[in-house]
């Protein structure tokens, strides 16, 4: 029997121009002036979010100095803007991931004060925190259904998880029209990421009854849809399942943790600035071949989960690896590392910095700078 402790905590509205009922929600949450953290690649979603605020006769103010993979001198730079609004009493966090990981923890500091770094772990947050919204605009990281905020040293760029539960969105509308506008090339990169979530999570040491149903259920709607979603004339449903199953995917890690596949992309990003879910997608082939002894059984039913109709588990796993390398050529996504401008020297190194990520210390196979250093090689 797998035990698990299960808090479901986070009010998920779903559905076609469901930002129209921010406003309402927010009243929902007791607001009355809330700080609205977005990215300035989402003007159009955020003037509907700020319509909508005011329409309920909230106050709101725009924070949108986000950049991607936001550092502790961001999330500082954030808490400082907030303070000059005494009356604050809400954040809405609109965007990628990295808009909502900055809003998580620009909440930290505004409500517990210190710096990002004394969040690192779980559980440190003393104080209550502002009850929060999250409005994903891309469905990849399913940062809005967790309570960690992900976010990078100023210099060495290493990801600090910060998390608490009172950090978690009260609140999250999932709304497949703000996908709508989002390139190919950040829908691609977002859409492999959620994919590696449903995959890696479904097999970790911590996974669950619970995170695996989230998972395998993440992963038939990712699966399905990832291809179709990349077209401009994408429909709404596609769209819409896309970004349900990031959100799934997302409250399956809360659950689960990830794996060897994230620990490899970190060093990547901060290395290299190769975009995470690019970084990700390189690496998880390699990974799932590198798990097949340990959990071959778990990658057959997901293969049947994605309608995959395997009668034999022998050879799940290439099969699985198969299908992840297909939906990643579909979106014109790297398959080599080569093919990023990694130096072949720097793999020792990186190698170091991917045995210190916290993710590898869940993935079900255990991990080294050994078998990095082979998995980066392969990647190579």
């Amino acid at each position: 029997m797998q035990s698990f402790d299960f808090k479901p905590s986070i009010r998920v509205v779903f559905g076609k121009g469901k930002i129209d009922l921010l406003g309402g929600l927010a009243k929902d949450l007791n607001g009355r002036f809330a700080l609205l953290v977005s990215d300035p690649g989402v003007s159009g979603a955020a003037d509907k979010a700020i319509n909508s605020l005011k329409k309920a006769k909230l106050d709101v103010v725009v924070f949108d100095d986000v950049f991607p993979n936001p550092t502790d001198a961001h999330v500082q730079h954030g808490a400082a803007f907030a303070r000059q609004y005494k009356d604050l009493n809400l954040i809405v966090g609109l965007g990628g991931g990295s808009a909502l990981d900055c809003a998580k923890g620009i909440n930290f500091l505004l409500t517990n004060g210190g710096v990002m770094q004394d969040y690192w772990g779980f559980g440190r947050a003393s104080k209550l925190m502002l009850p929060s919204i999250g409005i994903p605009t891309t469905a990849g990281t399913g940062s809005e259904a967790q309570s960690y905020a992900l976010i990078a040293q100023d210099g060495t760029h290493l990801k600090m998880a910060c998390g608490d539960e009172k950090a978690r969105f009260r609140t999250v509308i999932l709304d497949s029209c703000l996908t709508e506008t989002v390139p190919e090339k950040v829908g691609a990169a977002a859409g492999i990421d959620a994919i590696s979530h449903a995959v890696e999570s479904y097999v970790t040491t911590k996974r669950n009854y619970v995170s695996q149903m989230l998972a395998k259920q993440a992963w038939y709607l990712l699966s399905k849809n990832f291809e179709f979603s990349l077209h401009e004339d994408a429909s709404t449903e596609s769209r819409g399942e896309m970004l349900l199953g990031a959100h799934l995917a997302g409250m399956a890690i809360e659950s689960s943790m990830l794996g060897a596949a994230h620990a490899c992309a970190n060093p990547l990003t901060s290395r290299y600035g190769v975009t995470h879910g690019v970084a990700v997608g390189l690496m998880l082939p390699h990974v799932i071949d590198f798990n097949r002894h340990v959990v071959g059984r778990l990658y057959h039913e997901l293969l049947i989960a994605s309608g995959s109709h395997v009668l034999k588990q022998e050879g799940a796993e290439e099969d699985l690896v198969k299908q992840i390398k297909k939906l990643r050529t579909a979106a014109n996504l790297p398959g080599k590392l080569r093919d990023c401008q990694i130096d072949r020297q720097d793999l020792p190194q990186l190698a170091k910095e991917a045995s210190s990520q916290w993710t590898g210390k869940f993935n079900p196979r255990p991990v080294s700078e050994t078998e990095l250093l082979k998995l980066y090689e392969q990647a190579y």
